[in-house]
């Protein structure tokens, strides 16, 4: 598809319109994004993102729409997966809730970058050398396998890259509000330091960004084994990115309730890499793509809530046998006992009389 230039640049200033509105005004000053703010921005960004699709079909055709479309539900799918990733970085780090969303805002802006350079390498490396499709498939299959393992992901509290970090900038244990960088004013020798200094909030984007260039080597290749229009794999990696800011702050406590969801990112995945391994033997038309990760996100999610519901429930159960005993009164269990023998009694009872049957 050819896209003119105008297209791109009128792409980018929305989202950078969008950023700008979101950084300066809508998040000026810190504080705990609630469930229903998060569920209200999710709702937005999800309609723009679904959007954009039907504008391309009215653009460029069904066609494009179609591989938008499934390009845009394999970003946003495994974005829900990185949402456990935030959350154990997050956590490793003490960020207060209120500063998490700054952190995230910038992590996007850097991803906006790093996401370009990748699909541009990624489509050049196709167009150029045709079997590297074979090694995105091979990329993709290792990443569902690791996904199927279902280990869970731990933030080290002493990265490779924090400790290159450290090399060029000090790092201060305290928080100074949604700073990134300060100023060391304490005094030595009766003089101001004057260096600077990188705040906990700057470490924690370091390794988030570090952690999205993990994640851009499983979802590219996914992407572009639906299409490798240039257009259609930055604008679908562009919603599901500014989308998942607010499904982080959505999905962060829910993260335990979905417990089939790593498996069924682990069958899309697989699909996708099948897909890019069978590429020149079988044609699978794009339809299929977003039709499949529907209906495994749809099954996994269903699965998951009744999982989450049969479990609360064995637990509420358990707690009313549990209150039940102990506001028994004290003799009841004792006086119930001699009631009737028990099971174990009758057969001590009737092993006991087999040897003396046979002396008799």
């Amino acid at each position: 598809m050819t896209v003119p230039v105008w297209a791109w640049v009128a792409f980018l200033a929305f989202v950078v319109a969008m950023l700008a509105l979101d950084l300066l005004v809508l998040h000026r000053r810190a504080h705990e994004v609630s469930l229903r703010e998060a569920g209200a921005w999710s709702a937005v960004w999800i309609s723009v993102g679904l959007g954009f699709g039907g504008v391309l079909w009215a653009w460029a055709g069904l066609g494009a729409a179609q591989a938008y479309l499934a390009g845009y539900l394999i970003e946003q799918s495994l974005s829900v997966d990185n949402v456990f990733v935030f959350t154990a970085i997050f956590a490793a780090f003490a960020i207060p809730p209120r500063y998490q969303h700054r952190v995230l805002m910038l992590g996007i802006l850097g991803a906006l970058l790093m996401r370009g350079a990748f699909i541009a390498a990624g489509i050049t490396l196709l167009e150029a050398i045709h079997p590297v499709i074979y090694v995105f498939g091979v990329i993709l299959l290792v990443a569902a396998y690791n996904m199927l393992r279902g280990e869970d992901y731990t933030a080290p509290k002493d990265p490779r890259v924090l400790r290159i970090l450290r090399r060029f900038l000090p790092v201060t244990d305290r928080l100074h509000g949604q700073r990134f960088i300060v100023r060391d004013d304490s005094l030595d020798g009766g003089r101001k330091r004057g260096r600077l200094l990188a705040t906990p909030l700057l470490v924690v984007l370091v390794v988030a960004e570090t952690a999205d260039v993990i994640f851009a080597v499983d979802s590219i290749p996914a992407v572009l084994a639906v299409t490798t229009d240039p257009f259609i794999v930055y604008t679908s990696n562009l919603f599901a990115l500014l989308g998942m800011r607010s499904l982080y702050f959505l999905l962060a406590g829910a993260t335990a309730r979905l417990r089939y969801l790593q498996p069924g990112l682990a069958v899309i995945l697989a699909a996708v890499a099948v897909k890019l391994l069978l590429a020149d033997v079988v044609e699978i038309p794009v339809w299929s793509a977003p039709a499949f990760i529907i209906v495994v996100l749809a099954v996994v999610t269903a699965a998951s809530l009744h999982d989450d519901r049969r479990r609360r429930l064995g637990k509420h159960r358990l707690s009313e046998h549990r209150a039940a005993e102990a506001s028994a009164p004290h003799g009841q269990a004792h006086a119930q006992a001699p009631a009737g023998p028990s099971r174990a009694d009758a057969r001590h009872r009737a092993s006991a009389a087999v040897p003396r049957a046979v002396r008799r």
